[in-house]
């Protein structure tokens, strides 16, 4: 930050355990997709000596992008720690996707970092800063979180710097624009007949420095001439916003009076600035030229991490409670205290089994350690109910990852990150505590996925594996949820989007060997009668020993909605005797269950049983069972019977620029909007009920229709009935073998 030049080498690949907190910088990389958070990563470990050469992420020879899905698709798809050394404090860079569909992988970034590098691409417009971006920003800006933004890509033809720092001031300064401002500028070097203009070096603005790279190593020279004059204005506007940010009004006074401020002074007050939150610099970076040793502006970021970002003592402990919820003092970051860790990510390796990456709190974890393992259960992370989990285990080795590669630590103190094998059956959010004393760690917010993929194993081999399969998927992803459900037979996996969908099943034949076919959602509809008919159920069968004789006559009668099904008894003079009186309702439910027209459980009606006839030789409880159902059967057939669908509650929040289209696509999906509402930050929360057939792939629909910037929830209203040119289509399909509604 003081625009000095050194490097200072890391161990090649591995980097050691630290000894204290106050030696450990935890960065999550936070960005779109494509803004080139892998590749700075890349740049960074290449700067500090952790890698001999960077790779590229198109050849998949990044550090970060290791999976084999990740290098298929040039694209990062989970969360991944690269450390790196520098000044003497151990750099835990946490690489983020920048996908939406991946946003659970950056939710635990967040969660296991102390500070965030906002990667944005300047060969993007003002989109680029998506909507996850920001959302992530103002979740920083909720919990303090010191943040700092690095425009990449300003060596591709028709770019801005000062173009890029406008939108990103705009986007995250909010009412404060001053708060995000440069710290250095780019110095471009001739434009090139296709326009594009190379970076060649940074000026540094307090120092009054250029840092040259044009030759391949760094060197610093006074600005030429010409330079001056835009460098002080942009210099006076940093050093304004440094001191108001910084709060420091002695210093502020002193500067109005004309006072020439020493650097050494505005870099405190700058690192005071960044570390409490206040005020978020915004730097450029680019990767080394092929055989340079540093990228440009990789020094600079390595410093701002180590001398302007928090240390883990500094951050604010989670909450945390006694497993069964009774309140307990926050942890104190502490290698002397009780151990306070949580799982912040596993996964699964074919050789070693499952991985769990752990962010301690307090105490120090060590190999062979005897700890208490507790998580919240799946609900608590959108899953399906389950119990909370408790169990004692013996921590295994502890490793620090990089790359595919695992190096070996002997402890890992508070406020460090490190990986534990075969932890047990842990899972994403999990607490390890103390035996004697075991806490549980209030869990992070994950978003509810809302588009199902209906899954269904390819053979016979698969069907033994499915489950486990699916069930360790879960375990890994808290942004997954799977369903059983009782209506449809179906296995429904619950995904974020597309992607999401896609690496799921990559994730499961790859990792898991499992084969599975996707098959279209169905949705769980009803039937119910539109008004009231008559049946009998004749039941009478003389062929060779035992006869069977049974003989019913019912009405059917609709019911207001929710009203289930009621079986009435109204028989006199004992035509039905007694005792198979229930047979008839067993008879009559169990045909209900199956459905009539289109195979739907039918509900909403009364059945009342009003005469039937008997044998007393032939008649059984199986005869009365048959009459009934053949009864039920027949009433239908004397009227017409309606389908019924679930509706949804829905609620839309948008910028108000989209709720026009948000509020049509909402009518032509057959939805009732009932009702607006304005929220903070110009958007607005559109409700609406829209029939459940209709929102299969709203997740992806709205994200299209909002360029990204909507988010939804939904909750089941209530089943009504279906539009009869609807029900007609799906009749069609169910009688054409379909697998659809």
């Amino acid at each position: 930050m003081g625009d000095k030049a050194h490097a200072h080498p890391g161990a090649a690949g591995g980097v050691p355990a630290a000894g204290h907190p106050s030696a450990v910088r935890n960065v999550v990389l936070v960005g779109p997709s494509g803004s080139g958070k892998t590749t700075l990563v890349e740049a960074l470990a290449l700067t500090a000596g952790a890698v001999n050469r960077a790779g590229r992420v198109e050849d998949g020879a990044t550090v970060s992008d290791y999976d084999e899905i990740e290098q298929r698709r040039r694209r990062s798809v989970q969360l991944s720690l690269v450390p790196v050394a520098w000044d003497g404090c151990r750099i835990n860079l946490l690489d983020t996707p920048g996908y939406a569909d991946f946003v659970g992988e950056l939710r635990a970034g967040l969660r296991a970092a102390d500070a965030a590098l906002f990667v944005v691409s300047a060969a993007q417009d003002a989109a680029s800063v998506a909507a996850t971006t920001r959302a992530a920003w103002e979740e920083c800006a909720l919990a303090g979180t010191p943040r700092a933004i690095v425009v990449t890509h300003l060596d591709t033809a028709r770019t801005s710097f000062d173009d890029m720092t406008r939108i990103c001031a705009e986007a995250f300064g909010g009412e404060d624009p001053d708060a995000v401002l440069p710290l250095y500028l780019p110095v471009l070097g001739p434009e090139g007949a296709d326009g594009h203009a190379p970076l060649t070096g940074l000026t540094g603005l307090l120092s009054r420095r250029i840092l040259d790279y044009s030759s391949g190593e760094r060197a610093e020279r006074p600005p030429a001439p010409d330079q001056e004059e835009p460098l002080r204005a942009a210099r006076d506007r940093l050093i304004e916003g440094i001191i108001a940010e910084s709060e420091d009004e002695s210093l502020m006074d002193r500067y109005l009076d004309g006072e020439d401020i020493d650097v050494a002074t505005l870099i405190a007050d700058l690192e005071r600035a960044v570390a409490q939150g206040s005020f978020h610099p915004v730097l450029t970076a680019a990767p080394a030229a092929e055989g340079a040793r540093q990228g440009i502006g990789t020094v600079e970021l390595l410093e701002l991490i180590t001398r302007g970002f928090p240390t883990p003592l500094e951050r604010t402990p989670p909450v945390v409670t006694t497993p069964s919820g009774k309140p307990r003092p926050a942890p104190v970051c502490d290698p002397d205290g009780p151990l306070v860790a949580e799982v912040v990510k596993t996964a699964s390796d074919p050789y070693v089994g499952r991985v769990s990456l752990v962010r301690v709190f307090s105490g120090t974890l060590r190999p062979d350690d005897a700890v208490h393992l507790c998580g919240h259960g799946l609900d608590a992370t959108g899953h399906a109910p389950r119990p909370c989990h408790e169990a004692e285990i013996r921590v295994g080795a502890l490793t620090s990852p990089f790359g595919r590669r695992q190096h070996a630590l002997d402890r890992c103190v508070a406020g460090d990150l490190a990986c534990v094998a075969r932890l047990g059956e842990a899972e994403t959010g999990d607490t390890l505590s103390p035996v004697d004393d075991p806490v549980l760690i209030e869990p992070w917010s994950t978003p509810d996925p809302l588009l199902p993929l209906a899954v269904r194993a390819h053979g016979k081999a698969d069907e033994d594996k499915l489950s486990q399969g699916l069930a360790r998927l879960v375990a890994e992803d808290p942004t997954l949820r799977l369903e059983q459900n009782p209506d449809t037979g179906q296995v429904v996996l619950w995904c974020l989007g597309e992607a999401h969908q896609e690496v799921a099943l990559e994730r499961l034949c790859s990792r898991y060997g499992v084969q599975v076919d996707a098959e279209p959602h169905r949705v769980p509809l009803r039937e119910t009668f539109a008004g009231p008919a008559a049946g009998r159920g004749r039941h009478v069968k003389q062929s060779g020993g035992h006869g069977q004789f049974a003989i019913c006559e019912i009405e059917v009668e609709p019911l207001p909605p929710g009203s289930g099904i009621e079986f009435v008894d109204k028989v006199v003079g004992g035509a039905v005797p007694r005792q198979f009186v229930p047979s008839v309702e067993k008879g009559v439910r169990a045909q209900a269950a199956r459905g009539l027209a289109a195979g739907h459980p039918l509900v909403d009606v009364r059945v009342t049983l009003l005469d039937g006839k008997a044998h007393s030789v032939d008649s059984s409880d199986a005869a009365f069972q048959t009459a009934g159902a053949l009864a039920l059967r027949e009433a239908a057939s004397e009227t017409r019977i309606q389908l019924l669908e679930p509706v949804c509650e829905v609620s839309v929040l948008v910028p108000d620029d989209y709720v026009g289209p948000v509020m049509s696509d909402l009518s032509g999906r057959r939805g009732r909007v009932v009702g607006t509402e304005q929220s903070p930050g110009g958007r607005t929360l559109v409700r609406a009920e829209v029939p459940e057939i209709e929102v299969g792939r709203y997740a992806v629909d709205l994200r299209s229709l909002s360029h990204g910037t909507g988010r939804f929830d939904r909750a089941y209203a209530r089943h009504e009935a279906m539009p009869p040119q609807v029900a007609e289509r799906v009749r069609a399909e169910r009688a054409d073998g379909s697998p659809g509604a």
